[in-house]
């Protein structure tokens, strides 16, 4: 075995692809090995099977909610209503205001 301590930081990073490649590899052929037994004990007992291998998982996208407060006195700042109350709401509640006066 290589001594790791004696090679360059190239040489050890190319080592480092090579093991991760060589690893993905082996990974995906056991996969397609495993599909295969599960796919011949099946037919065995007179069963069809199919395999669905799903790839990366997708991203959850968040979805845009529309602004449901505006500031009265300054019509860029909005609120959703989700989340912490923005401090300009805040204020104008502290002061006797009702939420519903800043209803878009």
């Amino acid at each position: 075995m290589t001594d790791l301590n004696n090679l360059s930081v190239g040489e050890l990073q190319t080592m480092i692809e090579n093991a991760e490649s060589a690893l993905k590899n082996k990974q995906v052929s056991q996969r397609k090995e495993v599909f295969a037994q599960i796919k011949a004990l099946a037919d065995s007992v007179g069963v069809s099977v199919e395999i669905h291998e799903t790839g990366k998982k997708q991203k959850r996208m968040g979805v845009k909610v529309a602004p449901k407060y505006r500031n009265p006195d300054n019509a860029s700042q909005t609120w959703t209503g989700r989340g912490l109350m923005p401090k300009w709401i805040g204020t104008l509640i502290e002061s006797g205001r009702d939420k519903s006066e800043f209803l878009i």
